[in-house]
């Protein structure tokens, strides 16, 4: 007790204006160059220099305890080899003072971090973590130090992470020796960051960005790697990288929060001093000039399968703009640019989707800002090859208009309107944004102060904009003319198959090289196969190395009670509200259910369009851009859903519903509350546009859905493997799985002629019951806001329909027997699920499960999957609401090696001899999620959405510290050996179909033509 009323004082003496050193003082080897206290932020910025290297650290105080800590290095790539990416990876597979394989793996279970990564940006990488715990955070900045200052780098790891040549099963081949069947000796290339990257290149939007970048940005390289250009990466070349660019003289560091800054300096301090200082790389690449005049570009990329074969093309029309370190000019252009196109009401929507020239905006669109000029485009995708030309002159004539008409000052409040609401919404992870902000400007010479500025920047603006014509110039400056960057991404039915082949001629070359090294093809196969596996041998010791070397917190450090939300329930005009009384900064949060019995499936499947569309189409009296102008100007969003969730105490159980929610300041709740009823009662979808305006919305969906795809796809999996599991993993599955993408695409597909009115009518069916019947609400806000939010809604309850959808009484839905589904994508990987039924969240068997996940996913799939299989990523999950254990891959070039792995994951767990370290660091792996911060407005939210209440949460907290190792032996045999016994799993995966998907999978096709 008295440790932490110490701890306390110090926090507060960490955050005391009067206590913060002032300019010009020492500090643990660093010097305070300046400080600024930001009061619209609630925050103090200090800007430090260590004094023996150079290098930068800047540090926020503010009253948070989600503490936030990175370290950062520019690096400029020197091609396309990815090296800055797959250094991101290397440094942290060991270090001279952790050399464990994988350290930053193996902390995951040994920290209460709420969060944990690295990021290659295309000029800088970074690695930021959270936390709360004190101790963690000088364990995880010990490691990240460690990690990125002084690592390993051992060959070994630079072909497992990067890429190297090798048999595609060598296990199976080690298994079989001279048995071993021709496929699992055939040679190919392997590597997480090389099949990461192959995983990028099946996303078409990806694609488009980044060859798009290739040409605004000719001076700056693919930082993540090209496939294609991965394999001419040497090892000899990552370690002259790290050399050159991972110094402290090189270095940004970042430390956030409520923590004290002087423990912090002291720990960095003690890492950067062996350093001497060097001149780190200053260069900050600009992109090209186009004042010379218009610039073409043409590419070709992969073909859709779901979208209308004569709607391929993607195009964007570009300028370069001003120095982002003019931060109010900055500012001015991103209000430009929002006030041009955010919304269905904005004149480049009007202009260019509306008008059927294309069917979205292209992953280009809009403002960057995070360089050292500003970059605007606007661009389509889903564009007739014929309309390509005709974009930018539609643009230019757009936005001549609108620079006739100027701009309207209520629009212009609205979105300053959304600024303040951001400002005043607190969030859980508000340092870890903060950092997201500052870093690309930071890195590019911008000063994070300015960047800090809002007040300061919003004064600016107004001060220029009261001059008159401010906006109207800057447009005359920037985008009134001809010096542009169109760049076109045509459809190339073979694009798929000159990859393979590429790649193929690629690899045969590779092996060559070998071959003339060694003397012959025998002896290349030989030594490409011993490197393999020795590669294996050293992976294989990663099960029984001492990690004891490495920090961790301990599951006695874990309170066993949990401070409970306190909510307030009560029953006013037959609703049932919970409260919930918070400091909120003078906003108010609401939501509602509105709970649906019996509802058919063809319209739960519409849900999803139904919500879009009303955000949509507007009102017999109000056009959709005067009800978005009036969302921005007096709310923070209203939205509208479909809500399912399985019940505590029966997962075999499901309600579902539409839910509503809304966040406004205090003063405008009424309005929130009337914009809410007007967009779901009164939206018209008997307009004459209706019909054209919904069939935008589906094509507009259907357009990039197979990126979506690839950048999630072993979240579909799972979802399609646990649809035919339980009944709420089915309705789930409807809304937001395959089943939806395919709904969607077919109904795109239908031909401009079709009235929709099949369509229509169902929509209005949904809008006659969707607020109609007896809503439960929950709202969040300050205590002196209660009696004016609760008249409010009584107002808002009481223009609401009073009688409740009734329909036909539903037999439950007939799950799929199919055991085994393939969904043909065309992407270059796999992702994968398979799923299996438990118990329910009340159920003392619910723990252990989700502790086995844990084990699963750090001790052995993690390792198996990833590290020897090449995937991106792998492991188990347990769905406790739900009553799911499940496992997964993603972005997998062996998928049949990873079901091999998932089918054998729960003998292993039986067999396996748990020590009280697995345990324990499972435990705490757990404990990330349960205890991570959370928003104000999140407060509550397990109660009202799923019907948890606090002794059941907790029961199961208790029920997880006290997880026994034969408890996690006894769930493991019951639920996935016995399981799989009785053929109770379900197996999904999506990727292109090949010959080892026989006639035992059932294939599932998705494409919208019937082609494979």
């Amino acid at each position: 007790m008295l440790r932490n009323a110490a701890k306390g004082v110090a926090r507060k003496a960490a955050l005391d204006l009067s206590q913060l050193p002032k300019p010009g003082d020492k500090l643990h080897g660093f010097t305070l160059l300046r400080s600024k206290h930001v009061p619209e932020l609630e925050l103090t910025a200090l800007h430090l220099q260590h004094d023996k290297t150079g290098a930068e650290h800047l540090h926020i105080a503010r009253d948070d305890s989600n503490n936030v800590f990175s370290i950062g290095f520019k690096t400029n790539p020197p091609d396309d080899t990815g090296v800055p990416h797959i250094l991101e990876h290397t440094t942290l597979c060991g270090s001279q003072k952790f050399p464990v394989r994988d350290p930053f793996f193996k902390m995951l279970p040994r920290t209460l971090s709420n969060f944990m990564n690295a990021f290659t940006a295309s000029d800088h990488t970074f690695y930021p973590f959270a936390t709360t715990n004190g101790q963690d955070f000088k364990n995880l900045m010990s490691v990240y130090l460690d990690a990125t200052l002084h690592p390993l780098l051992k060959e070994a790891d630079f072909t497992q992470e990067g890429w190297r040549i090798g048999p595609e099963n060598p296990q199976a081949m080690l298994a079989a020796g001279p048995e071993a069947k021709p496929e699992d000796n055939k040679l190919v290339f392997k590597g997480v960051v090389y099949n990461e990257m192959k995983g990028q290149m099946s996303d078409a939007g990806y694609l488009f960005y980044i060859r798009f970048q290739d040409h605004i940005f000719p001076d700056i390289n693919n930082s993540g790697g090209d496939p294609q250009k991965i394999t001419d990466l040497t090892y000899q070349q990552l370690k002259k990288f790290h050399a050159e660019h991972y110094h402290p003289s090189n270095a940004k560091l970042f430390t956030y929060g409520d923590m004290p800054l002087a423990d912090h300096l002291k720990e960095i301090d003690a890492q950067l001093g062996a350093f001497e200082k060097l001149r780190g790389d200053l260069t900050v690449h600009r992109p090209i000039d186009l004042s010379s005049g218009p610039r073409e570009v043409t590419l070709v990329g992969p073909v859709d399968p779901l979208v209308d074969a004569n709607k391929q093309f993607k195009t964007s029309v570009s300028w370069i703009l001003g120095e982002t370190n003019d931060v109010v000019e900055t500012f001015s252009l991103a209000l430009i640019s929002a006030l041009l196109m955010d919304g269905y009401g904005s004149p480049l929507y009007k202009g260019l989707i509306d008008t059927g020239l294309g069917t979205d905006w292209s992953p280009n669109t809009g403002f960057d800002g995070s360089g050292s000029l500003g970059i605007f485009s606007i661009g389509l995708t889903g564009v007739q090859e014929a309309d390509v030309p005709k974009l930018k002159a539609k643009v230019q004539e757009i936005l001549r208009s609108v620079r006739e008409k100027g701009f309207d000052r209520s629009k212009i409040d609205g979105y300053l309107h959304q600024l303040e609401l951001g400002l005043k919404h607190k969030t859980a992870n508000f340092g870890m944004s903060l950092l997201h902000r500052l870093k690309p400007k930071w890195f590019n010479g911008i000063d994070p102060f300015d960047s800090l500025a809002w007040n300061d920047t919003v004064a600016a603006f107004e001060a220029e904009f009261a001059k008159g014509g401010y906006l109207e110039g800057l447009m005359d400056k920037y985008l009134l003319n001809d010096n542009t960057l169109t760049f076109t991404m045509a459809p190339s039915a073979t694009f798929g198959e000159d990859l393979v082949k590429e790649e193929e001629t690629r690899l045969s070359s590779k092996i060559s090289e070998v071959v003339s090294s060694v003397g012959s093809e025998k002896e290349a196969q030989a030594a490409l196969e011993a490197r393999e596996l020795a590669l294996l041998a050293e992976q294989n010791k990663a099960g029984t190395e001492d990690l004891s070397c490495l920090p961790s917190v301990h599951v006695a450090d874990i309170p066993r009670q949990k401070e409970p939300v306190t909510l307030r329930m009560e029953e006013a005009n037959r609703v049932k509200i919970q409260w919930r009384e918070a400091p909120t900064n003078g906003l108010t949060y609401f939501r509602a259910i509105n709970t649906l019995e019996n509802l058919p499936d063809e319209l739960r499947s519409l849900i999803p369009l139904f919500t879009d569309a009303i955000m949509r189409l507007g009102t017999k009296n109000m056009t959709m851009e005067e009800l978005e102008d009036l969302i921005k100007l007096k709310t923070g969003g209203i939205s509208v859903g479909y809500h399912s969730t399985a019940k505590p105490t029966d997962f075999s159980r499901a309600t579902e519903g539409l839910i509503f929610t809304g966040m406004a300041l205090d003063r405008n709740v009424g309005t929130m509350f009337e914009l809410l009823r007007k967009v779901v009662i009164e939206t018209n979808f008997d307009s004459p546009d209706a019909a054209q305006q919904i069939r935008q919305l589906l094509q507009a969906s259907a357009d990039g859905i197979v990126n979506d795809i690839a950048s999630s796809g072993h979240a579909f999996a799972r979802r399609a493997a646990e649809a035919d599991l339980t009944l709420d993993s089915y309705l789930k599955e409807q809304v937001s799985g395959l089943t939806q993408v395919k709904l969607i695409t077919n109904l795109a597909s239908r031909p401009e002629s079709d009235s929709m009115e099949d369509i229509i009518n169902k929509l209005k069916q949904i809008q006659q019951f969707a607020l109609a019947g007896t809503l439960r609400a929950a709202v969040t806000c300050d205590h002196e806001s209660v009696e004016a939010n609760s008249k409010a809604l009584s107002s808002f309850v009481g223009s609401l329909p009073a009688e409740s959808a009734v329909f036909p009484t539903r037999p439950a839905p007939k799950f799929s027997r199919d055991i085994k589904s393939f969904y043909p994508l065309p992407y270059q990987v796999y992702y994968g699920g398979l799923a299996l039924p438990t118990v329910s969240y009340t159920s003392a068997q619910g723990a252990p499960l989700q502790i086995l996940s844990q084990l699963l996913t750090h001790k052995h799939l993690h390792h198996e999957i990833r590290e020897k299989g090449g995937a991106y990523g792998g492991g188990a999950y347990s769905r406790a609401l739900e009553g799911i254990f499940g496992f997964y891959s993603y972005r997998d070039p062996n998928p049949l090696n990873t079901i091999k792995i998932m089918s054998n994951a729960g003998r292993w767990a039986v067999d396996k001899k748990w020590s009280d370290r697995d345990l324990e660091d499972a435990k705490i792996s757990v404990f990330q999620g349960v205890d991570a911060p959370k928003a104000v407005n999140a407060e509550g939210m397990g109660h009202f959405l799923y019907g948890i209440t606090e002794e059941m949460r907790q029961k199961r907290r208790e029920q997880l510290l006290d997880v026994t190792k034969d408890q996690v032996r006894e769930v493991a045999q019951k639920f996935i050996v016995e399981g799989l016994e009785k053929q109770a799993e379900r197996l999904v995966f999506l990727g292109e179909k090949r010959d080892w998907v026989d006639k035992s999978w059932s294939v599932k096709e998705m494409d919208i033509n019937g082609s494979e």
